[in-house]
């Protein structure tokens, strides 16, 4: 008998649809009075968000959380991996960094890590009636079956029912979903409890014909056909969303973000995407930086190799012509260290212990330590008006000199972040500063924006709008009643 109060979203890939779905489905659940939270046992994401009991998880599960009308609490995603090279990441369980290891030194971690997972997994159950599963990847990846956590190794363990979702606008949708059933074990595929697919544009009546087939050869239904929603805002949980580009008339703002190897936490970005008044630009490797009114340094993981891969693709130059020219520059947490004149790691948080020179911009240093900051923090900004800023802080490091004198926000518990004595260059650690609306015009005005043309969104408000429009669908296209036969409501 199936734990019939559990459901769990996997995909046929990366980004087919899971945490859209879960995050609609929770929301569907939750206006039905339901008591429910969204969980993923593994997630594998630069971008993080600080929970309410002083840890961090994936992004994405933090919207989920908010689809239920919760505050994120680190047991919604006990085992989360920041990548830091290429086959090495840095492993939080439970909100709290414990190591780096490379890719095998997981792989025999993964043991210890499933003790986690259930645990946290088993401490939700004791306190909501339904819980929503959010899968990583793909179920099929055939080399990380072995001691899977993350997948079918958890809906196993906990013996859940499954739905599998794929993406149609990627092409091959058919071909997905036979091929990943297949490439389930017997006991894996008896728990599927059917198909979802996503992104479907046009005649849904021209689809039959394929879905017909799909049940008659797997004998799993498919639960429903979601459109393609066009303008729809939900934070990713790692890609990267360029906005569009305007016509020259349009715009109050031109903001550049230098994409770094490692960025960290881009959905800083969201509120000035989403702004149709800024013509916001995310530039990548080889591009030379644009002329631009306000150039943002990002957050990274590995703040040393990308100050060393900015300066490989001549941005450092760059950004001084910048300021010659009197443009705006303002880093947030990795990029404010790097505006720094040293950064010192002495035990290797990053890397090899080391000490290497920062862009020099502002009188101040920063060490790296063991133990992350981890805040959800609010403050007065320091710029005309002082308004209101809230936000979170997830970093390593603490900053040090005489430029913090004149701090960018003032906390309750004291200050962060940096003005120059010119008022050209800012930094600061906090994240989602964009979000609140007084905070966000008092910072484009600051860069150059006419505030009296302003005209900026509610940025909490298109989230809960994006949400709702996502159970809207999954209410018409799948239905209540499906969700309550598996969940056996």
């Amino acid at each position: 008998m199936k734990n019939r109060r559990t459901l769990m979203v996997q995909g046929t890939t990366s980004d087919a649809g899971k945490s859209a779905l879960v995050a609609a489905i929770c929301r569907v659940l939750q206006r039905r009075g339901l008591s429910v939270a969204p969980f993923k046992p593994q997630n594998m994401a630069l971008n993080s968000a600080v929970t309410v009991d002083g840890g961090e998880i994936g992004r994405a599960q933090a919207v989920q959380a908010y689809a239920c009308g919760l505050e994120p609490h680190t047991d919604m995603n006990p085992v989360l991996l920041k990548p830091n090279t290429d086959t090495g990441a840095q492993v939080i369980i439970q909100g709290h960094a414990v190591e780096d290891m490379e890719a095998w030194s997981y792989h025999n971690f993964k043991p210890k890590a499933m003790e986690a997972v259930l645990d946290s997994y088993h401490r939700l159950q004791s306190q909501y009636e339904v819980i929503v599963v959010e899968g990583a990847g793909s179920p099929a990846e055939i080399n990380l079956r072995d001691r899977d956590i993350a997948n079918m190794g958890f809906a196993e363990a906990v013996d859940c029912p499954v739905v599998i979702v794929a993406d149609i606008d990627r092409g091959g949708v058919f071909a997905h979903l036979v091929g990943t059933l297949d490439l389930l074990s017997e006991s894996e595929q008896k728990r599927v409890e059917g198909f979802v697919i996503n992104k479907f544009r046009g005649d849904v009546s021209l689809l039959q014909p394929g879905n017909d087939w799909l049940e008659e050869r797997t004998q799993k239904p498919v639960l429903g056909v979601l459109p393609y929603l066009q303008d729809l805002h939900l934070e990713a949980e790692d890609a990267i969303n360029a906005g569009d580009t305007l016509d020259a008339e349009q715009r109050l703002l031109k903001v550049v973000v230098p994409v770094l190897q490692r960025i960290s936490n881009h959905t800083d970005f969201d509120p000035l995407r989403l702004n149709d008044q800024i013509e916001l630009s995310f530039i990548g490797p080889g591009e030379p930086l644009p002329p631009a009114d306000l150039i943002i340094l990002p957050g990274s993981k590995s703040v040393g190799a990308d100050l060393n891969w900015l300066r490989a693709q001549g941005w450092d130059q760059q950004l001084l012509r910048h300021l010659r020219y009197g443009g705006k520059l303002l880093g947030i947490c990795g990029g404010f260290q790097m505006l720094g004149q040293r950064v010192h790691d002495p035990e290797g948080i990053e890397g090899p212990a080391q000490s290497y020179a920062g862009l020099g911009l502002l009188d101040f240093e920063t060490t790296l330590y063991p133990g992350k900051q981890l805040h959800q923090v609010e403050g007065q900004l320091q710029l005309p008006g002082e308004p209101f800023i809230s936000g979170y802080e997830i970093h390593a490091g603490v900053s040090k000199g005489p430029a913090l004198q004149q701090p960018m926000v003032k906390l309750g518990r004291g200050n962060d972040g940096v003005i120059s004595d010119d008022g050209q260059i800012a930094g600061t650690y906090l994240h989602g500063l964009f979000e609140q609306n007084s905070a966000c015009e008092a910072i484009l005005t600051w860069a150059g924006a006419d505030s009296s043309q302003l005209q900026l969104k509610d940025y909490q408000k298109l989230r809960e709008e994006g949400i709702d429009r996502l159970a809207d669908e999954v209410e018409i296209h799948i239905g209540f009643k499906n969700l309550a036969r598996i969940l056996g409501l």
